[in-house]
């Protein structure tokens, strides 16, 4: 990966990171302080904590990119330690997947003359989980790549001692 695809790759997660704060930060100010102006009714205070959860589990998804990132930069991405950030990564969707279903949920009461508004949002949530599948499929083949480096390493090792 280039120095330059990796300081943009940065930028925008430093500026999404930065946003899902200020925004989280504003909800907890609202919940907490009690300036509610729709006066805390409950789908919408369902919403704000809701949103709140789904952005702690996109920051967790973002530190865990940076990370990888930066294994990537040092040539260190193939080994055991970026299992850790994948796992991440993928908990991090399947929250937000099932955060989906819960505002799908609490949204759903409000949509009875018109049901097809639930359904394409459950749409969208196994959507959400198909993304968490693709990154598992790429944690398999991480898998298979951290095995033949190590492999490779041991046989070089052997060849080193023949030679």
């Amino acid at each position: 990966m280039g120095k330059l695809t990796v300081q943009a790759l940065r930028a925008v997660l430093a500026v999404v990171l930065a946003g899902t704060v200020l925004v989280q930060a504003g909800m907890v100010w609202v919940l907490v302080s009690g300036n509610d102006p729709e006066d805390g009714s409950i789908p919408l205070t369902a919403f704000r904590v809701i949103t709140i959860l789904g952005m702690v589990s996109a920051q967790v998804a973002l530190v865990s990119v940076w990370r990888l990132v930066a294994m990537v930069r040092r040539g260190t991405v193939f080994s055991h330690a970026a299992f850790r950030y994948v796992d991440a990564v993928i908990g991090s969707i399947v929250a937000i997947a099932l955060l989906w279903f819960a505002v799908t949920a609490v949204n759903a009461p409000g949509q009875r003359e018109d049901p097809g508004v639930t359904v394409i949002m459950g749409g969208i949530g196994l959507a959400i989980l198909g993304v968490a599948l693709i990154v598992l499929v790429l944690r398999m083949l991480l898998t298979q790549a951290v095995a033949r480096d190590v492999e490779a390493t041991r046989m070089q090792a052997e060849l080193d001692e023949v030679i």
